[in-house]
């Protein structure tokens, strides 16, 4: 399964690596790479896989929290917030939950795939 976040870190940049984090998940979540109902990584395990310290990625969630990006549910984690469509945000959530359930089966993604491409055209 390939991570929810695709995260780079430039050391070099003028940007702090906080706001690298922050603007790429804001980027990833408008260019529909993250939906609303995506469980993305704790804290601790981000950092790990980015090479940040876990309070630089905390900084980071926290603001994402706060703008209305991300939101936590307690011990489920954390998740991509619903958007100001809440019909999209409702079609995001019904996808992000029947790839979910196909994936706990073992279902490939590539089958996943062809499973919607049936139904849309089953759809027509």
């Amino acid at each position: 399964m390939a991570p929810a976040v695709d995260i780079d870190i430039d050391p070099d940049s003028s940007t702090a690596p906080f706001d690298q984090l922050r603007l790429q998940i804001i980027e990833q979540v408008r260019s529909g790479q993250l939906i609303a109902g995506t469980k993305i990584p704790t804290v601790r395990a981000l950092a790990v896989e980015v090479g940040l310290a876990p309070n630089t990625v905390a900084k980071a969630y926290r603001e994402l929290g706060e703008q209305g990006v991300i939101e936590t549910r307690g011990k489920q984690g954390t998740f991509i917030a619903s958007g100001g469509d809440p019909i999209r945000a409702r079609a995001e959530k019904a996808a992000t939950g029947y790839v979910q359930d196909l994936r706990k089966l073992g279902v490939s993604d590539e089958e996943i795939l062809g499973f919607v491409q049936s139904a849309l055209r089953g759809a027509e």
